[in-house]
């Protein structure tokens, strides 16, 4: 193209060191230089001009290809509080509505543990009989009831993964 061969044979010209001897010369020269940086070097190299076609072309590129943006959600942590040999059945329950939502979660038995059955009872509302009780992020869901509502209502998938 015409423009860019001018803007090549500009750049050659205010930067070859030929006649910086004279000041009728230097001074022009380093005018233009100067004021070439001033407007964001629209006289440059032929090199320099072949490396923004090539990053305008990948700019482009970008533009139009599509970005998806994988959306990682990590979950929050899912505990499960029960007594040794209270209330099997409803556990099993428990652990089946879980493991059928992918949900991860950890069991722990407070069997013996009075400190942990109290913090557990107090924080759930429910009484010792009421095991095994869910707790998301250290905030009570509830019994096995109370865990199939908040499954329902949806509840349970926010708590877990957030809104």
């Amino acid at each position: 193209m015409i423009l860019d061969l001018v803007r090549t044979t500009l750049h050659t010209a205010i930067t070859t060191p030929k006649g910086d001897s004279f000041t009728a010369v230097r001074v022009p020269k380093d005018f233009a230089r100067r004021l070439n940086i001033t407007f964001g070097s629209p006289i440059c190299s032929a090199a320099e001009l072949e490396k923004r076609k090539n990053a305008r072309v990948r700019l482009a590129k970008l533009r139009t290809s599509p970005v998806k943006a994988a959306v990682v959600r990590e979950a929050a942590p899912v505990m499960v509080y029960f007594e040794k040999d209270r209330n099997a059945r409803e556990l099993g329950r428990v652990e089946d509505l879980l493991k059928a939502k992918g949900i991860e979660y950890q069991r722990l038995d407070v069997a013996g543990d009075e400190a942990t059955m109290a913090f557990v009872t107090r924080a759930a509302g429910c009484k010792e009989d009421d095991l095994p009780v869910v707790f998301v992020a250290g905030s009570s869901i509830g019994t096995y009831p109370r865990l199939v509502e908040a499954d329902v209502s949806g509840e349970l998938a926010s708590a877990i993964y957030g809104a």
